[in-house]
């Protein structure tokens, strides 16, 4: 199950819990809502241009997302605790090794407390894209997310274009469809 503390931090409130009811990935069905969202959040939107942020790497390199401006990205957020996120990281490490020579940058943005657990998760599961680490949710609260995981596919523009809340398998497959037609624009 989602720490709890982590939603408490980004304003959300547990509404209900039904433990005879799974995902597919066998998470509790937990819900959460939303009580106000911070002044400085924003709810992503189609087209607008996506907010700026500066995040260490766990290869202890800052990463700032303006300065990836003519490539597409997609910026992933997930949690170590999250079994989605877990089952989705393999998929979105294909479409890194079959994009990024292609001018496509992956971003997973962790927002787990504890960076060395987030750094062993990534080993573990193999993943070379840039694991970058939210551990004072900045960035997710500037992204106003309330689902794990979270992704926002970004043009070379710099805008939103794209945002998936949740996953499902097959859910890679709509990614990269994006990805492809964002690459030709």
């Amino acid at each position: 199950m989602a720490d709890a503390g982590y939603f408490r931090e980004l304003g959300l409130e547990r509404v209900h819990h039904r433990p005879d009811r799974r995902d597919p990935v066998g998470c509790e069905d937990v819900a959460y809502q939303g009580l106000l969202a911070p002044a400085h959040a924003i709810a992503p939107a189609p087209n607008a241009v996506a907010p700026d942020f500066t995040l260490r790497g766990a290869d202890g390199r800052n990463v700032r997302l303006d300065e990836l401006r003519g490539q597409v990205v997609l910026v992933n957020f997930w949690a170590t605790w999250c079994g989605p996120c877990r089952e989705e990281m393999p998929r979105l490490e294909t479409l890194y090794e079959k994009y990024r020579k292609s001018g496509f940058v992956l971003l997973g943005v962790n927002v787990d407390d504890d960076p060395h657990a987030a750094m062993a998760v990534a080993q573990k599961l193999n993943v070379s894209f840039p694991v970058l680490l939210d551990t004072e949710k900045k960035v997710s609260k500037l992204y106003d997310l309330n689902t794990m995981p979270s992704t926002v596919v970004i043009d070379r523009d710099g805008k939103m274009r794209f945002l998936h809340r949740g996953y499902r398998a097959g859910t890679e497959g709509e990614y990269e469809q994006q990805i492809r037609g964002l690459l030709k624009e």
